[in-house]
């Protein structure tokens, strides 16, 4: 049964930073307020079928920006999934009659006193249908651990397939999948979800100053249009450090978009500095459509894959970074992981050292 053309809208909300799992909520109805006038006005041309909330939306970013304890963050702030946050989330679902997209920072069962960046997705009925645990390389000061940090161990229990680290669902409104924020920096995250059958893709969120400087959107642009797919890529609003504060700072800078399998802009939100949103439409048809008949711009039919793989024969980055240890803080990061692969890349005179 063919698909019709709807559209999808990408949240961009003012976030509180939180102490306490607790101070999730605030978060929670303050997204419940602004889905409300974003679904409504959106869905005046065409139904609203898919809401995007961007990284950060539900806890902000408080273990990155105050460098906190693993740990400590892990059993005070992280969520389970599913969990009351992801009832929440399934309850907007349900009055929307939309698929939500959204993003958590989220304890594994198997691993105590640990936490991953989490991808979410939920169907009409408030069901989480996909969880995605974000795969590499993280954000330079980001907390979380991710599946290649625990390579050996993750490969044991799910599998070294597409599927373990990219999954991808398959939905009445095209299949979905989930790149967030600094997993679109890299074009094989992309490849990885287009290859495993993803049609329209999560990427958000991304700071400032590097979305003013249009890399956010030149990398969700490309992503888009190498692997002919959708990305819906909503950033963030401003934020607060904590609940109580009242000096929102607009650390993100703008510039939320939803991109067709063309890399064409669909839908754009410049704006910002508060809370407001982003909505493009989203045509399965015309997407499939274009990777059955194009000759020319379809271009993963031709992939060489024979030739490709030998680009990543020998190791870069170390995996297995936190199989034994909990991740490292900032200052430990850059001495013993950037510092490193620099110095390899180096080593192997991929990079030539600068001459001054």
């Amino acid at each position: 049964m063919a698909i019709k053309p709807y559209t999808a809208v990408g949240l961009i909300p003012t976030v509180r930073g939180i102490r306490k799992r607790e101070d999730i909520m605030v978060n929670i109805e303050h997204l419940s307020h602004l889905v409300k006038a974003a679904s409504w006005l959106s869905s005046l041309s065409l139904p609203v079928r898919l809401i995007a909330y961007p990284e950060g939306a539900l806890q902000g970013f408080n273990d990155e920006v105050l460098d906190a304890d693993h740990a400590e963050f892990a059993n005070t702030c992280c969520i389970d999934v599913p969990g009351p946050e992801t009832d929440e989330l399934g309850k907007i679902a349900r009055q929307y009659d939309s698929y939500i997209m959204a993003q958590a920072k989220a304890r594994h069962p198997d691993w105590k006193d640990r936490y991953f960046n989490v991808g979410i997705i939920l169907d009409p009925q408030g069901e989480v249908i996909l969880v995605h645990y974000k795969v590499s390389p993280l954000f330079p000061v980001e907390h979380s651990v991710c599946p290649h940090d625990v390579y050996d161990w993750w490969v044991e229990k799910y599998g070294n397939t597409l599927d373990a680290f990219w999954p991808v669902v398959d939905t009445d409104i095209g299949r979905l999948g989930i790149m967030m924020a600094n997993e679109g920096s890299y074009p094989e995250n992309a490849r990885a979800l287009a290859l495993n059958g993803a049609e329209v893709v999560y990427r958000a969120s991304y700071p400032h100053p590097a979305t003013g400087n249009e890399i956010f959107e030149i990398q969700s642009r490309a992503r888009a249009l190498d692997n002919n797919m959708y990305v819906v890529a909503p950033n963030m609003g401003t934020y607060y450090l904590f609940q109580e504060e009242d000096t929102p700072i607009d650390t993100f800078g703008g510039r939320s978009f939803v991109i067709d399998y063309k890399g064409r802009i669909v839908g754009r939100q410049d704006y910002g500095a508060g809370s407001t949103y982003v909505g493009g439409v989203i045509d399965i048809e015309a997407l499939r459509d274009h990777r059955a008949r194009a000759q020319w711009d379809n271009w993963m039919k031709d992939l060489r894959t024979e030739l490709y793989q030998i680009l990543y024969k020998d190791p870069i980055y170390p995996k297995n970074l936190y199989l034994d240890r909990a991740p490292y803080t900032h200052a430990e990061y850059r001495k013993e992981v950037i510092d490193k692969q620099i110095a390899l890349m180096h080593k192997r005179d991929i990079w030539k050292k600068p001459g001054r």
